[in-house]
């Protein structure tokens, strides 16, 4: 029998289905209906006469010894096509004529204003394009195309179709006015529970049904970090803050670190993403290295 060749984009949906767990995991992560993506594979099993995923007896697909065995090359593949991508755009391309940006809102605004200055400098003939959003609607920008660059924080690590380079990180801590009930030094586990915390929404579908630092059931959800930085300030329940954000707060008296058991605050790891089959240009690798440094991180 004479075997077919499959497309990139059956590929594509092979690896994410792999990668995910599931079809509708593939289907989010790529933005398709369920129906597409159990089309794709389908149509991949039929051009290469073999069963890549068993769909009986299991909520999740699994891998057959088959798929688990083609795994590999359909990996290798798809990374050569879009390396063959990125280099036909940068033959194309040289230095761009406009760069497009998406900032996490908690990226520090001292830093990324010394970036932007610095790079009017170094750029002039380059367009910028600038956004704010907040969690996982940074990466959507970007796999949308509404930007080239990301500055993005955890919630959407490992996204097939991104590539990331992590370039710094900044600390979250909870808050709240000095009168807070939890602002006491005796806090018990299970005791921020009874209390309003006030939480950043996520506008994005990348990340739907996941909660990220959410320990109360009584939460107000905000998309706009100055709106919750605002509430907070006027007693209005507790949250997690970037530290940079509330230092004078703290300093000054207007709110309060909190001293939690569950110890919510963290690390927030910001990275640089961008389309796989889109390599930084000069610009944006210029953008990606000077952040890299303003925001402290280590090689």
């Amino acid at each position: 029998m004479k075997l077919g060749e499959p497309t990139i984009d059956q590929l594509r949906i092979f690896l994410a289905v792999a990668e995910e767990g599931s079809f509708g995991g593939a289907a989010r992560a790529m933005g398709r209906a369920v129906s597409v993506i159990s089309y794709g594979v389908s149509q991949m099993e039929a051009q290469l006469d073999v069963t890549l995923f068993e769909r009986e007896g299991s909520r999740k697909p699994q891998l057959t010894e088959a798929g688990r065995g083609l795994l590999p090359e359909a990996r290798a593949t798809a990374d050569r096509a879009d390396a063959l991508l990125a280099k036909a755009r940068s033959l194309h391309a040289g230095l761009e004529s406009e760069v497009s940006l998406v900032l996490d809102v908690m990226v520090p605004g001292d830093a990324a204003a010394n970036v932007l200055q610095q790079f009017r400098a170094m750029f002039p003939t380059v367009s910028l394009r600038l956004n704010i959003e907040g969690l996982g609607a940074v990466a959507s920008c970007v796999l949308e195309g509404d930007a080239q660059l990301g500055i993005a924080g955890p919630v959407v690590a490992d996204h097939p179709e991104l590539d990331r380079q992590v370039i710094g990180e900044i600390e979250l801590i909870p808050v709240a006015v000095s009168g807070h009930p939890l602002a006491k030094s005796d806090v018990k586990p299970g005791e921020s529970r009874e209390h309003l915390q006030l939480v950043l929404s996520d506008r994005s579908n990348l990340t739907a049904g996941k909660e990220f630092a959410v320990l109360s059931p009584q939460t107000w959800r905000l998309g706009d970090l100055s709106a919750k930085h605002n509430l907070l300030r006027q007693g209005i329940g507790w949250g997690n803050m970037p530290t940079h954000m509330v230092e004078n707060d703290i300093a000054e008296g207007r709110l309060v670190a909190l001293d939690l058991p569950e110890k919510p605050g963290a690390g927030y790891a910001l990275s640089a993403c961008w389309r796989r089959d889109m390599r930084p240009g000069p610009a944006t690798s210029w953008l990606i290295d000077t952040l890299r440094e303003n925001l402290g991180a280590s090689n």
